[in-house]
């Protein structure tokens, strides 16, 4: 056989050994969420019961949140506000951003499949030494001669992908961008609860706020009729003193509530991407009824909830990384050729005897290291573990958080019931003692008593109210808000380019996956 014959054979015989290569390392496997399996219902759904008070949890079989949850609310200046922050929010926009890098590292590593193709024209001007002893120094021309050197190289050198390094590589780099688009999401609900949160708090100063105005104008009255019957010596000067007391702690207590609503101000101005300086809301009380949120079973919070996706994600990525470290066992194998044109006079360089080439492969293979590779092989062996133990403490995480908040509700909305009880009592006992303090019978003492236990009991029914309704926003973002696993991005959806127009609209959600993906693609 001639050397010709030789090299047809050889060519085709390396092109199917560099396409047919495979992939070495473990098939990832979904593992269980939990050691235990999910119960059918969340131990805090209250059953029928008399003394539960006006909420009423939503049944599992209720529909589940879809999209812009907060609108469950029916409050269009929140509905406004979450409109806002979706585009301006910069903690949401520098997510966001790292989920376009993420991107690109796709791209990065899919270009380790194709050959690398390399240029280096180069100009020399030399000259050599005319003799050292009796041997001229240079061969390529006459002794002490300067010679000119054009050359124009091209070389192409490519790693064929044989057991699986680059193709485990992208998956990695793919799954990773999942984590960061899931990432993404979870900014963006954590954004929105706190926005929601604050916006409640805010009206609940409101309502605090028209409280104490309440309390400020009858304690005037109080002190007109206090100072009326000094006057006509119908009762003593100290009285006097404790209804003004009472009127100037009122009137000190309201003022004081200024600063938790500035800063509830301005924390909302920020989330939204303005300058507090710029951004206003009108005084107006909290009076919005905490709604029923839809709650599903426990097994469908595994896809409800970013955080649990990018967990779940996280080990698909530290399963291609073990794959990646399994590779290294494996001969290298090198296809490079290398060929131009060299001459010494530019007018020659492209002529046909000025070309030159060389091609051929090329096998490494480490034959002692140590223990490096075991050991780079237990150690993501290890990340892989311990990714799979952060997975579940994750997903144990979210119900916790879930009955926490079932359970918040729950009770705090029978105290409700029962505060709301004893306001009613303190008014009564506040208008029985004003009623004695007028015609005589008692001392301004019971009235001011009676005035400090209705304001005491005002008070904690407002921030009854209040914490109501922050529990209800952190039970929908402990659901995951309006999110599900079907909106995760594919890897092939990763994979896409990245264009101007994603990186110039920064706050736009991620691409949008008909169906939720959680194998090796």
């Amino acid at each position: 056989m001639t050397k010709v014959h030789a090299k047809i054979l050889v060519l085709p015989a390396l092109t199917a050994i560099c396409l047919s290569g495979c992939m070495v390392g473990p098939k990832y496997h979904q593992p269980a969420a939990t050691v235990q399996p999910p119960a059918p219902a969340y131990k805090e759904i209250p059953g029928p019961s008399p003394d539960q008070g006006t909420w009423k949890a939503a049944q599992p079989q209720d529909a589940m949140l879809r999209g812009k949850w907060w609108e469950i609310y029916n409050d269009p200046e929140l509905n406004a506000l979450e409109e806002q922050l979706q585009i301006n929010n910069q903690n949401i926009k520098q997510a966001f951003e790292n989920y376009m890098a993420a991107r690109t590292l796709i791209t990065q590593a899919r270009s380790q499949l194709y050959p690398t193709i390399t240029t280096g024209p180069s100009f020399a001007n030399e000259r050599g030494s005319a003799k050292v002893g009796s041997v001229p120094v240079t061969s390529t021309g006459a002794a002490g001669q300067a010679l000119n050197l054009w050359t124009l190289p091209g070389t192409v050198s490519w790693e064929p992908d044989l057991w699986g390094k680059i193709r485990n590589t992208i998956h990695e780099q793919q799954y990773n961008a999942q984590v960061s688009a899931a990432d993404l999401e979870g900014e963006k609900l954590t954004e929105e609860a706190s926005l929601a949160s604050f916006f409640f708090e805010l009206r609940g100063q409101d309502a605090l706020q028209k409280l104490y105005d309440d309390t400020i104008v009858a304690d005037q009255k109080t002190v007109q009729l206090s100072r009326d019957r000094y006057e006509t010596g119908v009762d003593d000067l100290i009285s006097l003193v404790e209804a003004q007391n009472a009127l100037q702690n009122a009137q000190a207590a309201a003022t004081a509530l200024g600063v938790a609503r500035a800063q509830y101000e301005h924390a909302i101005a920020v989330l939204i991407g303005s300058v507090p300086a710029n951004f206003s809301m009108p005084v107006k009380p909290l009076s919005a009824t905490p709604p029923p949120v839809p709650l599903g079973v426990p097994s469908q919070l595994l896809e409800r909830r970013p955080d649990v996706a990018a967990s779940e994600r996280s080990m698909a990525a530290a399963n291609a990384q073990i794959g990646i470290a399994v590779s290294a066992y494996y001969p290298t194998l090198t296809i490079s050729a290398t060929g131009g044109f060299e001459a010494s006079a530019l007018q020659n360089l492209f002529t046909w005897p000025a070309r030159f080439w060389s091609v051929g492969p090329s096998l490494s293979e480490t034959v002692f290291d140590a223990g490096l590779r075991r050991a780079t092989v237990n150690q993501y062996i290890a990340v892989y573990n311990s990714d799979v133990a952060g997975y579940r403490q994750t997903v144990l995480n979210a119900f916790q958080q879930v009955e926490d908040n079932l359970a918040a509700e729950r009770i705090i909305s029978k105290e409700i019931q029962q505060q709301e009880e004893a306001v009613a009592s303190a008014q009564k006992y506040l208008e029985l003692a004003l009623a004695r303090y007028e015609t005589g019978v008692d001392q301004y003492l019971t009235v001011l008593t009676a005035q400090t236990t209705l304001l005491s009991d005002q008070q904690q029914l407002a921030s009854l109210r209040i914490q109501f309704m922050t529990y209800n926003v952190q039970l929908v973002e402990a659901l995951g808000g309006g999110w599900d696993l079907s909106q995760l991005p594919t890897p092939a959806q990763v994979s896409e380019k990245v264009t101007k127009s994603e990186i110039e609209a920064p706050n736009q959600p991620a691409a949008q996956a008909p169906q939720s993906n959680t194998t090796n693609p």
